[in-house]
């Protein structure tokens, strides 16, 4: 994330998350450190993982105190190690007390992410499918949850509502059937939109190819069935992109690896990744 990204995107988001935790003074520094006071604290990593969200973290002391200072010595995207020192923030003890939730919870959500994306894309090494997140997000989070999901090694799907057509069982049943659902995204939808179709069984299948979807989710199928399905939609005369869907986790990706589809996508790694523990440690005046 570049600074004009920060600025137009995600300042509101951080400034309302340090007012739910701000909401009018933070009585406890207040008590202990009533009058400005350099000092210096030290972000230090807990676990072994891969570090994200940096930025953000930096951010949160920054709309506190523009005068405030960190330094890293990881960026986002590296493995970090226990025990490693990553960097320190320079400031007002004030603001390092009064920001440090706020920006760990960030960090370590983010890095979070990142580590769980990592593990599991890892698993598809060796093959072209491409592993994607969902909108399975945390509500105002998902800027920062679908970036770490990048920084681990995964792709983004659609944004939000907005950004794609994704006709899924509940728009299916309200068009009256897969090929009337996917004829009238056609005639909505710009033409620059591809067209995408969930479905849940053979039948199901056969109408999205003879509909023409340009890409067909499968959802929670059964091996013999996706194989079937698959072989139905690469048999398609016009090319056809298959995804590969239903509670996906680290556990169970493996059972797909081999099907050789364009994507698997994973709620999981936004709605059920592990924080990465990491710390501010040691502060003191300087």
């Amino acid at each position: 994330m570049n600074g004009i990204t920060m600025g137009l995107n995600v300042d509101n988001l951080i400034l309302s998350a340090l007012r739910e935790d701000i909401s009018s003074e933070d009585v406890s520094t207040n008590a202990v450190m009533p009058e400005k006071k350099e000092g210096v604290v030290e972000l230090l990593v807990k676990q072994d993982g891969v570090v994200c969200g940096l930025s953000v973290f930096e951010r949160v002391f920054y709309l506190l105190d523009p005068s405030t200072k960190c330094y890293f010595s990881a960026k986002d995207g590296d493995d970090v190690k226990k025990g490693q020192k990553i960097g320190e923030v320079r400031g007002d003890i004030r603001v390092l007390l009064s920001g440090e939730r706020t920006a760990l919870n960030y960090l370590q959500r983010m890095s979070g992410i990142a580590t769980y994306t990592r593990n599991v894309a890892k698993m598809l090494d060796g093959t072209s499918t491409k592993l994607l997140d969902t909108r399975k997000t945390t509500p105002n989070n998902r800027i920062f949850e679908k970036y770490a999901v990048t920084v681990g090694g995964g792709h983004n799907h659609r944004y939000n509502l907005s950004d794609g057509v994704l006709l899924k069982d509940n728009h299916i049943g309200a068009a009256g059937g897969v090929r009337n659902a996917v004829k009238m995204a056609k005639a909505y939808a710009p033409f620059v939109r591809k067209i995408e179709v969930e479905v849940e069984n053979f039948d199901m299948v056969r109408e999205a190819v003879e509909a023409e979807a340009d890409i067909i989710m499968l959802d929670n199928m059964e091996n013999e069935e996706m194989r079937k399905s698959i072989e139905l939609i690469r048999s398609a005369k016009h090319r056809i992109e298959i995804e590969v869907s239903g509670n996906v986790t680290r556990e169970n990706i493996s059972r797909l690896t081999g099907l050789g589809v364009d994507y698997i996508s994973s709620g999981a790694l936004t709605h059920s990744s592990p924080i990465l523990d990491l710390s501010l440690k040691n502060l003191h005046a300087v």
